[in-house]
């Protein structure tokens, strides 16, 4: 049942409406609702303007569920026409299998879990589903020209119930074609051999000038005659239907844009869009980085590489945010002392940049969600990802503040800590201190984490391959790790007193060696590249160092940490190596450390992990509801204001944005 935290008093006309942070939940998802804190104190025109990027962000969804498989769009819209044909029977358990099955594909935009990459079990079985979806009137199923019901079933049955078919989204195993056995739909026909070397020749070939991101947006395709060429993704090649939409309401926002920069920011991204030139897109990440006077800001694109084994292709996401001022104020103090950070950190002198340029962060409200930040979304965002772009330009951060909110009072006395914490005072500890150091350390990752060191002259910024990912996120990690437990921090302000750090480092460490295999399955290893990221860091400290131990207490294991200095400095040694890799694009290192300390997981320990956390009753995923947004227009058809709905169920919302928002197939 929905949980009641509050009542909410929201838009202008002050009509209280009961909003709840905890909604519904099914399989290991629970979905959460996040408030548009202040936004009713808006101008209307910023507020159109986010009508207009919402519009722009959710017109991309369909375009995220084609990119993660194949059939990811004609199986959701197969099950559609099941759920919502009402001569079917609703209250049998494989009807309601078949329900949380679809929600499942609803919330990971496909068939395979949206952490995990795993393809989905069904609950129920193939004869079943073969019986139903046969009673549903064919003009409602995803047919195509000529094609009969029982063909429609012979190309999508397997996919969904052969466990061999397309088992992994993304696999990242070592020693296996990488591209030939991912389910994500990035590459046809093609082999990781010749994908990468497609893109080496495209390198070795290019002599344009600066540096562009090759396969970002494009799939890469073999053709009949073995031909490999890319099919781009723009306003006239693939996806150009949803794209269309997308730049109509980049156009419509253009006509609100509060500045002359953003509007010029929103041009380039719809000349990107309809060319689908890379070069471009640079000209875009550059003039977004340097427009930091509107309140209003969004991401639209196709933008972070980790769907996609390479670390190539761009997954198609949208956030649109506007910025939480006092919030703000944190980390613009971050910010300001971006060369001091710089300047201190543990890493050889080579790596740092002398000149940090224009690093801008801010706290921020999310308004709307798309794509692959719906509905699971990142707290924080750094872009953008070119390294040579935020060498020379800068990079812009975000933390989420609506959406830690919502996380914090969802999870706040559900008897998680204390099943997992090892004592009276490291709970009390986490208690008093670990909200604000969770902010505090998503600030130092995303604000000057991933914008901190540089390259060597002539490393190769795709040099660690499948490994990039999870050796970046590292990075970022270890930077914000180690200088949380700086007296910085108390002398600017951002933790009250020097105890406060200690709080993240035992919550970090508990984590990464236990408590985040609550998201795998017995047997599986780790896959996720922040998952990744997470066990090294802390099985390289536990293995290298005597900060860390492990203790059985009435049968269970739990972290203590033995000395917090001590853990700092190992911390600081392993960012210098992590940083050492990256700037030297050294492939080998990065590999031994991922699949030494990243990858495998103790099955003993996992199994008790397991067990405690099943005891709790808990979700282990979180995901987000979206407000549903309404112009109100005058006589004239002006907008006059822009309303919020927070009433609408997950099941409303997914179904309203298939019919609303549909563009492919």
């Amino acid at each position: 049942m929905p949980s009641l935290n509050r009542i909410f008093v929201g838009g202008n006309n002050k009509t209280i409406t009961m909003f709840r942070y905890s909604d519904e939940r099914f399989a290991d998802l629970q979905m959460l609702r996040y408030r548009l804190n202040g936004f009713e104190e808006l101008s209307i025109q910023q507020k159109t303007l986010i009508f207009y990027l919402s519009k722009a962000t959710l017109y991309g969804r369909d375009i995220t569920f084609d990119q993660f498989g194949r059939y990811n769009l004609r199986i959701r819209k197969m099950l559609e026409a099941i759920y919502t044909d009402l001569t079917i029977d609703h209250s049998t358990a494989d009807f309601l299998a078949l329900e949380t099955y679809l929600k499942r594909v609803w919330f990971s935009n496909g068939i395979h879990h949206h952490y995990g990459c795993e393809k989905f079990k069904p609950g129920f079985s193939r004869n079943y589903l073969r019986s139903i979806v046969q009673q549903v009137n064919p003009t409602r199923l995803p047919l195509r020209s000529g094609e009969t019901v029982e063909q429609m079933c012979g190309e999508l049955f397997p996919v969904i119930f052969n466990a061999g078919v397309m088992p992994k989204r993304v696999n990242k195993t070592d020693g296996e074609d990488l591209v030939a056995t991912s389910a994500c739909n990035f590459y046809q026909e093609v082999t990781q051999e010749e994908a990468e070397s497609f893109y080496r020749q495209q390198k070795d070939e290019y002599n344009g000038g600066k540096p562009i991101s090759f396969g970002l947006n494009s799939t890469l395709v073999k053709d009949d005659d073995g031909t490999i060429r890319e099919d781009v993704w723009s306003a006239s090649g693939k996806y150009a239907n949803a794209i269309r939409h997308i730049v109509y309401w980049l156009r419509k926002a253009l006509e609100v844009a509060e500045n002359r920069r953003q509007a010029h920011v929103i041009e380039l991204l719809i000349e990107y869009y309809e060319t689908g030139k890379l070069s471009v897109f640079n000209d875009y990440c550059i003039e977004w980085v340097g427009e930091h006077e509107g309140r209003i800001d969004f991401v639209n694109g196709f933008i972070e590489v980790y769907g996609d084994p390479l670390g190539l292709k761009g997954t198609w996401e949208g956030i649109v945010e506007y910025k939480d001022l006092e919030a703000t104020r944190r980390t613009k103090t971050i910010s300001n002392n971006a060369q001091w950070f710089e300047d201190n950190s543990p890493v050889d002198p080579r790596f740092r940049k002398k000149e940090v340029k224009g690093v801008v962060a801010n706290a921020i409200n999310a308004a709307m969600l798309g794509g692959d930040e719906y509905p699971s979304t990142a707290i924080g965002i750094n872009l953008p990802n070119a390294d040579w772009i935020r060498a020379e330009h800068g990079s812009k951060s975000i933390t989420i503040s609506n959406i830690t909110e919502a996380y914090n009072k969802a999870s706040h006395g559900n008897g998680f800590k204390e099943e997992f914490v090892i004592d009276k005072e490291t709970l009390q500890l986490i208690d008093k201190y670990g909200d604000c150091c969770d902010d505090l350390h998503t600030d130092l990752h995303e604000c000057l984490g991933h914008g901190s060191g540089q390259l060597l002259p002539g490393t190769d910024p795709d040099a660690l391959k499948a490994y990039g990912n999870t050796i970046e996120e590292a990075r970022a990690d270890l930077f914000g790790l180690y200088y949380i437990a700086d007296r910085k921090m108390t002398e600017l302000g951002l933790l009250p007193d020097g105890e406060a750090y200690k709080a993240q480092y035992y919550s970090y460490i508990m984590n990464g060696l236990l408590t985040q295999l609550i998201r795998i399955e017995l047997g599986n290893k780790i896959e996720e590249a922040h998952m990744r990221n997470r066990a090294l860091i802390a099985h390289w400290c536990y293995d290298n160092g005597n900060a860390i131990s492990l203790e059985k207490k009435d049968g269970k294991t739990f972290v203590k940490i033995t000395d917090y200095e001590a853990l700092r400095t190992l911390f600081a040694t392993l960012l210098a190596e992590i940083q050492r890799i990256k700037s030297e694009g050294d492939y080998e290192a990065a590999k031994n450390l991922v699949e030494k300390y990243g990858v495998e997981i103790n099955s003993d320990i996992h199994n008790e992990v397991l067990q405690r956390y099943k005891k709790l009753d808990l979700a282990p995923y979180k995901g987000f509801i979206n407000p549903r947004m309404t112009a109100v227009k005058d006589e004239n058809g002006n907008i006059v204001d822009v309303t919020l709905d927070y009433s609408e169920s997950y099941a409303q919302q997914m179904l309203r944005y298939s019919a609303d928002y549909a563009t492919l197939i």
